[in-house]
């Protein structure tokens, strides 16, 4: 069973930056998707960032130019790294997995990951 595991999240103010880390345990090869997502309260789960099995990276606009997400194979975890957060990235951030996508050119949709964190909550002060 695939286990993930959120950690980084945290009170910070407007400019500063976080760095998430999803640990990926369970699965015993190294080409998988992880997709970052977030929600904030009353508002729908929306899609991050995602790396794909090939290592292909997709960052939704909203967040381009701020947000970028990698991996650490060595670690086999998947970190979100937020510069310049702004008061509206509060929201609860999930990652999720799939160990089906390979190439990703878009934001995959959260109905194509097969298993999800418990979340880290993101806090950002103006």
């Amino acid at each position: 069973e695939v286990q993930l595991v959120e950690s980084g999240g945290g009170l910070v103010e407007a400019g500063e930056s976080l760095r998430l880390s999803c640990a990926v345990s369970g699965y015993p090869y190294r080409s998988y998707c992880v997709g970052w997502f977030r929600q904030a309260p009353g508002k729908e789960r929306e899609g991050v960032a995602a790396i794909g099995g090939d290592d292909s990276t997709f960052v939704v606009a909203s967040v381009k130019g701020r947000f970028s997400v990698s991996r650490d194979n060595a670690k086999n975890s998947v970190y979100l790294e937020m510069n310049n957060l702004k008061p509206e990235d509060t929201a609860m951030y999930f990652c999720a997995f799939s160990g089906d996508i390979l190439n990703i050119r878009n934001m995959p949709s959260g109905s194509l990951f097969h298993s999800w964190g418990t979340g880290t909550q993101v806090t950002v002060s103006s």
